[in-house]
């Protein structure tokens, strides 16, 4: 899986367990259950699942009866904990090292990379505002104002 896509796949593998009122291992939901609803690979979860316990926001157990829940409320996970615990990528990338001997080449980097920590910052900042129980709410105040894009609407 993608760099760019761990985070909305952890975001709504915690959200579904959120929904799911999984909030210990008698209600654990089994990989291939969040799997079907993202949807992807179990392979795919158990990754995403296997950081977001590493990062202390689930627990998961392996087998039969094994599958993950959370440990925290979903109104106390922010997202930007979310990406910093599945290692995404909220920055838009990296500039190329650039030419030696063009002044072009040697300058624009820096100032690229300058405007990448800026986004990023933004970025984090923003996700810093919105927890998973908004992603579950029709209408929540951290989202108010954001239209979603064309291609998102289906």
């Amino acid at each position: 899986m993608s760099d760019s896509q761990r985070f909305p796949v952890a975001a709504h593998a915690l959200a579904y367990l959120a929904h799911k009122g999984a909030y210990g291992p008698a209600q654990a939901v089994p990989s291939a259950i969040l799997a079907a609803s993202v949807p992807t690979n179990p392979v795919v979860i158990r990754r995403v699942t296997g950081l977001l316990a590493r990062a202390g926001l689930i627990e998961t157990r392996s087998g039969a009866s094994g599958g993950a829940w959370l440990l925290r409320r979903p109104d106390s996970i922010r997202l930007d904990e979310v990406l910093k615990a599945v290692n995404g990528c909220a920055h838009l990338g990296s500039p190329p090292a650039g030419a030696k001997g063009c002044p072009v080449g040697e300058h624009i980097p820096r100032q690229v990379a300058r405007a990448l920590v800026a986004a990023d910052r933004a970025a984090g900042e923003a996700l810093s505002r919105i927890t998973i129980a908004d992603l579950l709410a029709e209408n929540p105040p951290s989202l108010a104002g954001f239209a979603l894009p064309v291609a998102a609407v289906k």
